[in-house]
């Protein structure tokens, strides 16, 4: 499920706005210029297609945004179902506390989502907006936008990622800790059913 959270960031259990209309989440986001589209998946795209096969699945849509961005440089990242792969010892934990840590990047940040899921938590305007993209999500976020990623406690997930420097998606990495104290992806897709708002708050 796409999801939206915003919180306040000195108060990360205080919910602000919590939805899954897209329209909603579409017109939140500009508000900190950062773009949101759906792409319609491909139907007939095999679960463990290669990224060759990917990649020509959504060769109109890369186009697109490639011309439109300059971004040179297109790749895909897997995280496999732990049931998929076998998982070397302590790779799944090493990837999920590098990709949580907060942290920058110099040029933009666009990923498509081909299969899974993930949490973009970023960090503007005095909030934190959690969002969650599901397959068919695609999120741009402008260049030293800060932010972190949760990919859960059982990655799953494929992306598209799209670069203007080849070493693109290299971080900076910020050394306070406030990404610890707001929820995981795992709380968000839970409900937190306590603290979940219609609309925006007052």
């Amino acid at each position: 499920m796409t999801l939206l959270q915003i919180m306040p960031e000195n108060a990360p259990e205080t919910v602000r706005l919590r939805t899954d209309d897209l329209d909603v989440i579409r017109r939140e986001l500009l508000r900190i210029g950062v773009r949101f589209e759906r792409w319609h998946t491909a139907r007939r795209l095999p679960g463990g297609a290669d990224d060759n096969t990917i990649m020509k699945a959504y060769r109109s849509h890369i186009d697109h945004i490639s011309a439109e961005g300059g971004y040179r440089f297109v790749d895909i990242e897997r995280m496999p179902p732990a049931t998929a792969a076998p998982d070397p010892p302590g790779r799944t934990r090493a990837a999920r506390q590098k990709s949580s840590a907060r942290h920058v990047h110099d040029e933009d940040l666009v990923r498509f989502f081909v299969a899974g899921a993930g949490c973009f938590y970023l960090h503007a305007a005095g909030h934190v907006h959690a969002m969650v993209c599901t397959a068919g999500d695609l999120l741009s976020v402008p260049g030293r936008t800060v932010h972190w990623f949760d990919m859960g406690t059982r990655p799953h997930f494929t992306v598209i990622r799209f670069h203007q420097e080849e070493d693109g998606s290299v971080g900076r990495p910020l050394t306070d800790r406030i990404a610890d104290r707001f929820p995981t992806l795992d709380d968000l897709l839970d409900g937190m059913s306590d603290q979940v708002l219609p609309q925006r708050s007052q």
